[in-house]
């Protein structure tokens, strides 16, 4: 049900993935992964800006010390050049503000506010798919394992299978072609043994570089420990699609561009300033510098209605209704994905649910295949291709078996994610 979903969405990663093991992992790749680590500066790089916005509300202030010495030529003739002088010096606090009339400046608070909040929602991102990605992989591991000491199980069988084609030749019942196909078939099987080992260890350094690790062995349990998280069914609720950070993103995106509009409209009305307020003292010498007759005090007013700035406010405008218009085109098609990926997410588990009965039935079928062509061999009722043909089928479904169990994990990991579990 659609309830489902939503409940699966808020477990905390903890609860969706009991292996203690795994556990380990992802905690260790949320302290040391370096993804995170860049997140985190994104986010104090938005906190920064954010800050710098909320500024720009407040006065500016500075304290300030000026000398001006200027000369002049007098006199008709210019005889004497540079021969007058006067002095100013001055020592205050100087200020200056812009009132927010229209909410221009607001605005563009509320658009920095918005990308602060986007950059959390990134970090959740990078959390949620590195909590995936670890789990992913460390159930590729668990497979590869399976799948190696099943194997090696089956090497250890075609090993006495070929021994007693060796003995039925010796005494007379098969063919020296029979001995050495099942000698090729073993030998087959024995070279997947590197590939599997290869695999293995690439798996491991692709988790140890999640975590932020060296690359080195890898702790884990076993394939058969593992179960499916949760049940997971085919309807789905919108309100589940709200916890994915990406969706998260797109709205605020959105919010950050209304706000940058409003700011653009904004730039169209008068703005008042205070561009001078000074209060210090001033004099033309340092004697007495500090009497209370050299205190002066100066402010400077302003009130400016743009008029013709060659197209400049306009043009702004336009641009940030055209991204208002592309941020909302985004967050619809975004929340449209989301709920693709869940479905389809979904209905491909079920239909890996399904195999799993016909699986069992072919594994017992060809189990008992395998069985009665050895047997029929030796009672010479059965040629070597029947027996080299059951062995290799068995090998095959035994296989598949496992990666169908990797299959459902690896989608309710998927799920998990595309929920936009792991952020509690």
């Amino acid at each position: 049900s659609g309830a489902d979903t939503v409940v699966l969405a808020v477990l905390p990663w903890k609860t969706y993935f009991p292996d203690e093991k795994l556990q380990q992992l992802i905690a260790e790749g949320l302290e040391n992964g370096y993804n995170m680590k860049v997140a985190l500066t994104r986010i104090q790089q938005a906190d920064a800006a954010l800050y710098m916005s909320k500024s720009a509300l407040l006065p500016s202030v500075s304290a300030s010390a000026r000398v001006d010495h200027t000369r002049r030529s007098i006199g008709t003739t210019g005889t004497d050049v540079f021969g007058y002088a006067s002095n100013v010096n001055t020592l205050g606090i100087a200020a200056s503000w812009e009132a927010d009339l229209w909410g221009k400046l607001s605005s563009q608070t509320k658009s920095k506010y918005a990308a602060y909040l986007n950059t959390l929602e990134y970090k959740k991102l990078i959390q949620t798919t590195l909590i995936a990605s670890v789990a992913k992989g460390y159930y590729n591991l668990l497979a590869y394992d399976e799948q190696l000491r099943t194997t090696k199980e089956t090497i250890a069988l075609l090993t006495k299978s070929a021994q007693t084609m060796q003995a039925l030749k010796d005494a007379g019942l098969q063919t020296a072609a029979a001995v050495e196909q099942s000698k090729a078939l073993l030998y087959n099987t024995q070279l997947s043994v590197f590939d599997l080992e290869s695999k293995i260890r690439q798996q491991e350094n692709a988790i140890c570089v999640l975590i932020g690790r060296p690359a080195g062995a890898i702790d884990r349990n076993l394939m058969s420990n593992q179960s499916i998280p949760a049940t997971m069914n085919s309807g789905i609720a919108l309100n589940a699609l709200a916890n994915r950070p990406d969706v998260k993103q797109a709205e605020l995106s959105l919010q950050s561009a209304y706000a940058l509009t409003d700011a653009a409209k904004a730039a169209f009305y008068p703005s008042f300033s205070i561009s001078t307020l000074s209060v210090g003292l001033a004099a033309g010498g340092f004697s007495g510098f500090f009497k209370p007759e050299n205190l002066a005090a100066e402010i400077i007013g302003q009130l400016a209605q743009p008029i013709f700035m060659k197209g400049q406010l306009k043009a702004n405008l336009r641009i940030t209704q055209a991204q208002r218009d592309e941020a909302l085109l985004t967050f619809t098609n975004t929340l449209l994905v989301a709920g693709q990926e869940v479905s389809d997410i979904l209905f491909t588990y079920k239909s890996l649910i399904g195999k799993n009965e016909w699986r069992d039935k072919q594994l017992e079928s060809l189990t008992k295949s395998a069985d009665y062509t050895q047997e029929l061999l030796r009672a010479g009722e059965a040629n070597y291709t029947e027996v080299l043909n059951a062995q290799k089928d068995l090998l095959a479904a035994q296989l598949s078996k496992t990666n169908d169990k990797l299959d459902q994990l690896t989608q309710s990991v998927n799920l998990y994610k595309a929920l936009g579990g792991g952020v509690q």
